[in-house]
Order: structure tokens, then C-alpha cells, then sequence
């Protein structure tokens, strides 16, 4: 008899900028002030990434290089990456392939996926696919974005969230039952009219209207959202658990997406879950989109048991959302 392969999350790895922009620093930008950003959000400070030229790819790159080495392998064992962005280097070549070539993973493919701040979570389950199928040993999911580079700095309401950020795992196979064992992704396509960056693909090509009207950036109808966000995300990890007859008491941690504080209690509470078993990094890093996760998973990993179980959850624009057991594998 065949013994069923799993995909393992067998090493993570992460970056975030040196340069912190605190809520201090927002209050001369524009009109708003530290305890109304951190009453609302629970943000206290994000990271930003500066200098001539830089992109995802180059928090992207060092993170998948921190992985390597804590796994004690090259970068031209990986078969196969995945790079969940709303922010590419470039509309195309892919950024997985930048970040191939800047790190010298000459034998890997690779591509982007974009699903927004639930990215991660849908290149997580795509790549433990790649795993389970016996075609691939070492594929590499990454979430990485510089949201910085589409956010406006003159609008108070979603200046505040973001940050930049990369964190990645790696997926190995797995025969003892580790890694990934279920996901549910869900997706609505009425959500673009709430939650969308509207300039710069084929509906509404750059031109010197578009940067005029400021369409270059990412748009926020936020209370909307945030009650979309708010059930969707309860919901979705409350069905993974009733479909898999486990409860909050067989779970060791929360690993929500951190998009908003009241978002991530609502979500804990939902599933029975007291705050010390939620990771929460959202005070320092904000919400770096599809890099939230996997960065909570590189600041806890020494927390991290074999054989935890996990609860990933996420809700992003789109509307994107769902979420994911693991068991923890490395």
C-alpha cells in the first residue's frame, strides 16, 4: 500500500526593512493620530521599504535565502517557487523569477499568484498540490509585498495599514501525516467594487489621466470590508473546524491574517480561542498583505511544536478568503 504524501512545512524564512514609520511619523503626513490609528487598527508602527529601484523581489529574495539556510540547503535544490503579490516588480516577467535569478535557483519554475492579503493561503494549498502529486521534493511559497509602493500617503484611511514585508516556507514530502491537511478557499468577485487598486491593468491602462485622478493606488471602502472581512474570515475557520470534528481545544495556535486587531479577536473568539494562542504581529509590522501570515509563522517558529495544529485564515480584496490546517512539521 501506497503511504499518502502531505506537504510539510519543513522551513521558514523571513525579511521585514530596517526603516520603521511610526504612527508619530504619519501624524505630519496627514490628519490623524496615534490613538485613533492604533484604537481602530491596533497599529503602532509598519515597516517601509526605501531606495532608487527596490522592489518585492529584493524582501523577497533574502527571506527565501534565511530558509536555505536554516534548512541547510542551496537555492538550486528548490523545484519550484511560488510568489504571492498584489505588488510585482513588474506587470511581467514574473517576480518568482526575479527572485529565482537574484538568489541563483537556476533549476526551480515559477510563477505569481494573485489573491490579495489571502494570497498566501491559496499559493500555500496550490504548492502542497505540486507536493502531494510526487512531481516536485522542494517547492517554495512566498507572500511579499511593498505596499508602500501603491498606497497614498495623503489618505488617511488606508495610508495607516500597510506595510512592507516577505516571509516564505518551504514544502517538502511528508509520509507521518505532517503539513497541510485541508483548506477552504473561497472567492467573490463583487468585492472589487470595495477593495481595489482601479489604474494600470487592461481595463484602465497608465495614462496621464489615471496618475492624475491618483488611480494608482490602492482603494478602501473600509467599513465595508472590514464587515465582510469580519465574518468571512470567522466563518471560513469555523467550517474548517466543524469539517474536520476538531475544536478550539485541539488547536496550539491562530495564525490569522493582520489586517485589523477587531478582525483577528473576532476570528479567535469565533473558534474558541484565547488571545495567547493568537500570533499577533500587526502592532509592529502592520498589514503587510500576503507576506502577514508567513511572517508570523518566521516570529513564532521557535514557539512551534511537530505536530501543532495550525488554523491559517485570511480575507483579502477581491474578495478573497479561507482558511487552512496545518500541522506543523519542522
Amino acid at each position: 500500500m501506497t503511504q499518502k504524501i502531505t506537504a510539510a512545512i519543513t522551513a521558514v524564512g523571513g525579511y521585514v526593512p530596517d526603516y520603521t514609520l511610526t504612527n508619530f511619523e504619519l501624524e505630519k503626513m496627514v490628519d490623524t493620530n496615534d490613538e485613533w490609528i492604533r484604537t481602530r487598527t491596533g497599529i503602532s508602527e509598519r515597516r517601509i521599504l526605501k531606495g532608487e529601484g527596490k522592489a518585492t523581489s529584493d524582501m523577497a529574495a533574502p527571506a527565501v535565502l534565511d530558509l536555505c539556510a536554516k534548512r541547510g540547503i542551496s537555492p538550486t535544490d528548490i523545484d519550484c517557487m511560488i510568489v504571492a503579490t498584489v505588488t510585482p516588480d513588474m506587470v511581467f516577467p514574473a517576480t518568482a523569477n526575479i527572485v529565482c535569478d537574484k538568489i541563483g535557483a537556476t533549476n526551480a519554475w515559477g510563477f505569481d499568484l494573485g489573491a490579495a492579503c489571502s494570497g498566501f493561503l491559496f499559493a500555500l494549498s496550490t504548492g502542497a498540490m505540486f507536493i502531494e502529486s510526487g512531481r516536485y521534493k522542494k517547492v517554495v511559497v512566498v507572500g511579499a509585498d511593498k505596499m508602500s509602493a501603491i498606497v497614498d500617503y495623503t489618505d488617511r484611511n488606508t495610508c495607516v495599514i500597510f506595510g512592507d514585508g516577505a516571509g516564505c516556507v518551504l514544502l517538502e514530502p511528508n509520509t507521518d501525516g505532517l503539513g497541510l491537511q485541508d483548506a477552504i478557499l473561497k472567492s467573490d468577485g463583487t468585492g472589487r467594487n470595495y477593495l481595489n487598486m482601479k489604474a494600470g491593468g487592461s481595463a484602465y491602462p497608465a495614462s496621464i489621466e489615471t496618475v492624475t485622478r491618483r488611480e494608482h493606488f490602492a482603494h478602501q471602502e473600509g467599513k465595508t470590508v472590514f464587515k465582510y472581512a469580519v465574518t468571512g474570515m470567522a466563518d471560513v475557520s469555523a467550517e474548517l473546524l466543524e469539517k474536520n470534528n476538531l475544536t478550539g481545544n485541539d488547536i496550539a495556535w491562530l495564525v490569522p491574517h493582520q489586517a485589523n486587531l477587531r478582525i483577528i479577536d473576532a476570528t479567535a473568539q469565533r473558534i474558541g480561542l484565547p488571545r495567547e494562542k493568537v500570533m499577533i504581529n500587526i502592532t509592529r509590522f502592520g498589514n503587510t498583505t500576503a507576506a502577514t501570515i508567513p511572517l508570523c509563522l518566521w516570529e513564532w517558529q521557535d514557539q512551534l511544536k511537530k505536530g501543532d495544529n495550525l488554523i491559517l485564515a485570511a480575507f483579502g480584496g477581491g474578495f478573497t478568503w479561507g482558511a487552512a490546517w496545518v500541522k506543523w512539521g519542522c
